[in-house]
């Protein structure tokens, strides 16, 4: 098993974070991982991605044109990276300011609305774990404990208290998911 991500949207989502939560729990279930940023140098408001891989084997290069999954946080993201998404994959988006939704029918399209749940939770910083949860529902290729093993490795200490409420987000994300189109 290998899967091939990109999580993208802009520099403040929490993108590279997601990003390093799902390779640290991926080390956790001894999984082989790469985990490589790309961000342009202004970071919040800018435009930022992720490619994350998972692999039971060897990992030989975390340089990918097409990914499995593709996790689009914003329109920007949306326009680059939706045809990258290899046909029968997955493509995840967060709802808020796309104006043009996924086109493409060969693919898996799912839904979360993570900015408006993060708002109900009264937590904006839970959007990033809302979004995970959702892809952990739709592919559970890595295990929750590992996952919040993994939020705990990358949060610094001084903020190990939002733990337990983004281990909330994580699990109001597996519930609010929305498949809109599968694969034809």
């Amino acid at each position: 098993m290998t899967e091939e991500i990109i999580i993208a949207g802009f520099g403040g989502q929490g993108v590279l974070s997601m990003g390093k939560i799902l390779a640290y729990s991926g080390i956790m279930q001894n999984m082989e991982v790469s985990w490589m940023p790309s961000y342009g140098p202004e970071m919040r408001g800018g435009t930022a991605n992720v490619t994350v891989i998972l692999s039971e084997e060897k990992v030989s290069s975390p340089i990918l044109h097409d990914f499995d999954t593709a996790i689009i946080l914003n329109q920007q993201s949306m326009d680059k990276f939706e045809q990258s998404v290899k046909s029968g994959g997955l493509l995840l988006y967060d709802g808020n300011g796309i104006t043009r939704h996924p086109e493409r029918k060969d693919i898996n399209v799912f839904r979360i609305d993570a900015a408006e749940e993060s708002s109900k939770m009264s937590s904006t910083k839970t959007f990033n774990m809302i979004v995970l949860g959702a892809f952990l529902k739709i592919k559970p290729i890595v295990e929750l404990e590992n996952v919040i093993a993994g939020l705990k490795k990358s949060l610094p200490k001084r903020h190990h208290h939002l733990i337990a409420v983004n281990e909330e987000g994580i699990k109001r994300g597996m519930q609010v998911v929305r498949e809109l189109q599968k694969a034809k």
